[in-house]
């Protein structure tokens, strides 16, 4: 998918969304492919599908400039680790609020910046004490529709869980509607993970048919709170490893 803005600038960004089957985890790649080295930004990278990423990076001529995460996963073990041994050069994200290490530790209102791109970072925490949406800006030069990253905060017609990891279901009720739902409706909705097939909703779609963030906020903590899900079988794994940018041991630089 190649985003369009204005005549004048059609075809100025690049977009991919990728999927790692395992975890049902989204990995978003974007790029500014007027810019002379065509600047591009992953997110939600993961360990397992590095390779795979890298190589489309290649072919399409891009310089990847940031690995950006929304959270501290619990179901998978980051790329950014690995990217960052491979590619010299490149720059991890993670908020400042997440306690986990990496390059750049953002908090609301900072802005990542590629060729023109522009990602606006919203505090949504709720399902993790440390998560992000990456917004697109609204300037006339960038994507339109907006496109907003929301990684587990706002799922295509659900959300992440809020039972672990400093979660908390009023504080992510209270984010989605604050930040999330007072976007323009006709903004692109791309979570970090589906597990029924979905790819991509809307801002306006998901405040009339979201099945539990439609509801009023008590209702909203009643469903979670009753939602008797399985301790996530990758947890004692990830969260460690996602804290410390999911570093494992060095692997030489082949790209």
């Amino acid at each position: 998918m190649v985003f369009h803005t204005t005549p004048s600038h059609a075809s100025k960004y690049l977009f991919r969304q990728l999927f790692e089957k395992d975890s049902s985890t989204y990995t978003y790649l974007l790029a500014d492919v007027s810019h002379p080295q065509k600047h591009a930004v992953l997110i939600d990278p993961v360990d397992k599908t590095v390779d795979r990423d890298l190589s489309l990076i290649h072919n399409l001529g891009l310089k990847l400039i940031y690995a950006v995460n929304t959270h501290v996963h619990a179901d998978h073990v980051t790329g950014t680790g690995m990217l960052k041994s491979k590619v010299s050069g490149v720059i991890s994200v993670i908020s400042k609020a997440s306690n986990a290490k990496a390059d750049l530790l953002v908090e609301s209102g900072d802005r990542i910046v590629v060729g023109d791109l522009v990602l606006e970072v919203l505090p949504t925490p709720g399902h993790t004490v440390g998560c992000v949406t990456y917004v697109t800006g609204d300037g006339p030069d960038q994507p339109q529709p907006r496109i907003a990253f929301t990684g587990d905060a706002l799922l295509i017609r659900g959300c992440g869980r809020t039972d672990f990891q400093g979660g908390s279901s009023a504080e992510l009720y209270k984010s989605v509607h604050s930040q999330i739902f007072s976007l323009p409706e006709e903004t692109l909705v791309y979570p970090a993970h589906d597990y029924k097939g979905f790819t991509v909703s809307t801002v306006g779609e998901e405040k009339q048919y979201n099945p539990r963030l439609t509801k009023d906020k008590e209702t909203f903590k009643s469903i979670m709170e009753n939602l008797n899900l399985a301790y996530p079988k990758m947890i004692d794994v990830a969260v460690p490893a996602n804290m410390v940018c999911g570093l494992q041991d060095p692997v030489p630089t082949t790209h």
